[in-house]
């Protein structure tokens, strides 16, 4: 599998129900264990939700525009992962501009990983900064269309 490819088809969640940022990043850390690109990494999921969790006290990742990008470095972890969920009722996130958020991209990256951490929080950032790739997220009718939406967009920006 390559490791520059970012989402994985395993790694979509669609039209999830959460009612708080906790039960938000349990599910998501659920699915990102259940990845094949995961496998053999021996964290457990509170380690994540306490991660994740331990970031947003930092500082809302709630970027704006319905969108939130939680993300925490771990040890143990080879490389960046992600996960990705559109819910189906938006999440009182307290994003920077105070709406709701209903498309989540969980970044995990490992300890040391400064750069390439940066780099995939940045290109995950542009992607759902762009108001049509909101749109065709949102529109999508499944987990499966969700995915080829965010390959289509990993593709387009490698060949960049």
């Amino acid at each position: 599998m390559n490791q520059d490819t970012l989402f994985h088809a395993d790694g979509v969640l669609c039209d999830i129900h959460v009612s708080s940022k906790k039960q938000l990043f349990q599910e998501m850390s659920s699915k990102l264990l259940g990845m094949t690109a995961f496998e053999g990494i021996d964290i457990a999921c509170r380690d994540i939700v306490s991660a994740a969790s331990e970031r947003e006290r930092l500082g809302s990742t709630g970027v704006g525009t319905g969108v939130a990008l939680p993300h925490a470095r771990l040890e143990g972890v080879d490389h960046v992962h992600a996960v990705f969920a559109r819910l189906d009722t938006a999440l009182d996130y307290d994003a920077i501009d105070e709406r709701p958020v209903d498309l989540v991209a969980l970044l995990i990256a490992p300890i040391d990983a400064g750069g390439a951490h940066l780099r995939a929080l940045a290109k995950v950032s542009r992607m759902l900064r762009r108001e049509d790739m909101r749109a065709r997220l949102r529109a999508a009718p499944n987990a499966e269309s969700l995915f080829t939406i965010l390959t289509e967009n990993q593709a387009a920006d490698t060949a960049a």
